[in-house]
């Protein structure tokens, strides 16, 4: 359940980054367009309730990427520059905000906002019901069946307390599939991102279809932002985004700017966060060492089999190494789950490179004509 609520802000900036990165514009600012989102959408959820939260957030994270896609499609400025301009900005503005609004409220001040409320939350009818309600899965659990049970413990924390916001994140997922591979609009966002001046030949306004691209991508982390403040956190606070616009671009990485792999790759960084948060005495942050040992040798194995001698030794060298370390120690370092989703990043890039493939033309600045 808590992986499920944690990994959701990363989902939707990846998600963001994939329109972004389709339409050929790198968007590093999806940081900063989730703190506008986390303070708009408290904004909105105070005056206007949790619908008007989740509204006011896409606008304010579409804001921040109106000036991205200016700047980087319009005047052909460096995608990271401007990036790293709206990650610099953000912060500023939405701190002269809170002074301007939230400092004269009550229970607000220059750095946070009054109780913001977030969407219901509801538990799945008959297979995970709470509080003498029918619970299908629970009653799995309690049988302790060798694995079975495991499982069903599993998806009954997934089906309990489902806040409607996760549920319309979840189905996000097919829809930006859809839209991108199956419709006229995807695949004129598809060209911007391979081959514009291919697109251009047949009349596709390439500069329209990036803005389109870049202002989706900034509604999708505006909205991961309005998660943070009304499911997670109940309120806007300053600095709560924690870098989790940095690890939506890593998801989207791990899944090869496709948004089921980016759907994976979230719930995998947003799992370790929760771990510790949740696990006091550092056991279950103890047992990653063990899973990250059993996938690399997995890994391993992977690269023998296809006779690939570094990849092989580079897989086994670290496998050993984690085993070892899991053997020999009885807790793991706080640090751990945190660097985690960087760490995979760079696994992944490390064995699986020649498998990744980002847009032909992500990055390059282009130019009618040109």
């Amino acid at each position: 359940s808590g992986m499920l609520r944690w990994s959701m802000p990363i989902l939707l900036a990846g998600l963001g980054g994939l329109f972004s990165e389709r339409v050929g514009v790198v968007n590093i600012g999806l940081e900063g367009m989730m703190i506008l989102g986390t303070w708009c959408g408290a904004m909105g959820a105070i005056e206007l309730g949790p619908w008007g939260g989740l509204v006011a957030g896409m606008i304010g994270g579409a804001l921040g990427a109106l000036l991205h896609a200016v700047s980087t499609v319009q005047f052909g400025v460096d995608h990271i520059i401007s990036g790293v301009a709206i990650n610099i900005l953000a912060p500023g503005l939405t701190r002269f905000l809170s002074d301007q609004v939230f400092n004269g409220w009550e229970g607000g001040s220059i750095t946070q906002s009054p109780r913001a409320v977030g969407l219901p939350k509801i538990d799945v009818p008959l297979l995970a019901g709470r509080g003498g309600s029918t619970s299908l899965l629970g009653e799995i659990d309690d049988e302790d069946w060798f694995f079975v049970s495991d499982v069903a413990g599993f998806l009954e924390g997934a089906m309990q307390g489902l806040s409607l916001f996760t549920i319309i994140a979840f189905l996000l997922v097919p829809l930006s599939g859809f839209v991108l591979w199956r419709t006229r609009l995807g695949l004129r966002i598809r060209i911007c991102g391979e081959r514009p001046e291919a697109g251009e030949s047949l009349g596709v306004n390439i500069y329209l279809h990036k803005y389109i691209g870049v202002i989706t991508s900034g509604a999708f982390a505006g909205l991961a932002g309005g998660f943070i403040a009304m499911e997670l956190a109940g309120i806007y606070r300053e600095g709560q985004t924690l870098g989790r616009g940095f690890i939506g671009l890593a998801a989207l990485i791990f899944g090869n700017w496709r948004p089921g792999g980016v759907m994976l790759g979230s719930l995998l960084f947003g799992y370790p966060f929760v771990l510790a948060l949740r696990d006091s005495e550092g056991l279950g942050t103890r047992a990653l060492l063990l899973v990250i040992g059993i996938a690399l040798v997995a890994v391993l194995v992977y690269s023998v089999v296809n006779q690939n001698r570094t990849d092989a030794i580079i897989a086994g060298v670290l496998a050993v190494a984690m085993l070892v370390w899991w053997s020999q120690s009885s807790t793991a370092p706080n640090w751990l789950p945190n660097t985690m989703p960087y760490a995979t990043v760079l696994l992944v890039l490390v064995f699986m490179s020649q498998r990744l493939r980002m847009p032909a033309a992500d990055g390059q600045i282009y130019r009618k004509g040109g």
